[in-house]
């Protein structure tokens, strides 16, 4: 969906071009050959010369940015940036396709939902963690499906979540089954939009509520599109017990004990910097505030023995995104708001 920001960027764009001699879009030359490499690549074909021109803009600008990255590197294990799929668009395009830029409405909206009343967080305390493992990697254990893709869907909170109840079906029963991501998106009330945004908290409270049975993928298939619900109670489906909500700020040592202790967590982000990521450990360039939050990730595991002990994240942009569809975020000090607001569950 083309939003009104991006329509007036378009056309101040279009608009200086009216002064501009048209390029050949066959001649090659020194400002756009590493851009023809790149829309090689990734298939990438547009319609007209104004909007080669506009993507080319964007492009640089993702170049800039890139290198402003690169360069701040300390480690060889630190984050590194590069091209990838979405070096084309420019960072509000990409906040606007593919992160949720409402957050903080949507955290207003939450307030009409009690989301602090389920029996894991009214029981949570803090407490002193010792005898943690060094590394936990969940996808080690087979209770890890595989990597999704949302494309311009937004419904990253839902992807979030339903990975997280697949995975704790997944260590109840030892049986890991694909569930359907697309009845969350038709189906959650309590203010989600299905592919224009929602929020992982109250999707969480309306499973309970509902006394919702999450279908398999297999029953609701992944459309990614927002659909009329066809969710049906009668079948067999797996249902969540309780649920914690909480900001861990401070306390990510209850993040790696949940991790190690119960299972893989859901958690909101701001990955905006995340548009030309490649791999490596990300350790700073990303705003921490809760009014910043924009994503919705699933932590897996953590490695303490690694020289930058880092969180091991899955993200939900496809495997050819990142390491294989996985960002590493550097532990402590609430990197991009990781530790705003962590989700924990259990499955009846």
């Amino acid at each position: 969906m083309i939003t009104f920001k991006r329509c007036m960027l378009f056309l101040g764009f279009a608009f200086l071009l009216l002064f501009m001699v048209p390029i050949d879009l066959n001649k090659k030359n020194d400002d756009d050959s590493e851009f023809r490499l790149f829309l090689k690549k990734y298939n990438k074909t547009y319609n007209n010369v104004t909007e080669y021109q506009f993507r080319l803009g964007a492009f640089k600008a993702s170049l800039n940015k890139i290198n402003e990255l690169n360069n701040l590197r300390k480690s060889n294990l630190s984050a590194w940036y590069g091209l990838t799929k979405y070096s084309d668009l420019f960072e509000d395009e990409f906040l606007d396709d593919h992160l949720m830029d409402d957050y903080a409405e949507r955290q207003l909206l939450r307030n009409h939902v009690d989301t602090s009343s389920s029996e894991e967080s009214k029981s949570r305390e803090v407490r002193q963690i010792s005898g943690l493992p060094l590394k936990i990697d969940w996808r080690e254990k087979g209770v890890i499906t595989p990597v999704n893709n949302q494309h311009t869907c937004g419904a990253c909170w839902a992807f979030s979540v339903i990975e997280t109840v697949e995975a704790m079906n997944a260590i109840k029963t030892k049986k890991l089954v694909k569930l359907s991501t697309q009845q969350a998106i038709d189906c959650a009330g309590y203010n989600n939009n299905g592919c224009d945004g929602g929020d992982m908290c109250t999707l969480l409270k309306w499973f309970i509520d509902k006394k919702v049975k999450i279908q398999t993928e297999e029953q609701y298939p992944l459309h990614l599109q927002t659909e009329k619900c066809k969710s049906n109670n009668t079948v067999d489906g797996v249902q969540i017990k309780k649920f914690a909500c909480d900001s861990l700020i401070n306390d990510e040592n209850y993040i790696l004990a949940t991790l190690a202790k119960h299972g893989p967590v859901t958690t909101s982000i701001n990955a905006l910097s995340w548009q030309n990521y490649l791999g490596g450990i990300v350790q700073y360039h990303c705003n921490s505030q809760q009014k910043f939050l924009n994503h919705a990730v699933q932590i897996v595991g953590y490695d303490l023995e690694s020289e930058i002990p880092h969180y091991i994240v899955r993200n939900s942009w496809g495997e050819d995104f990142g390491d294989k569809g996985y960002v590493y975020i550097a532990i402590g000090n609430n990197i991009c708001g990781i530790a705003n607001e962590v989700s924990a569950l259990q499955v009846v």
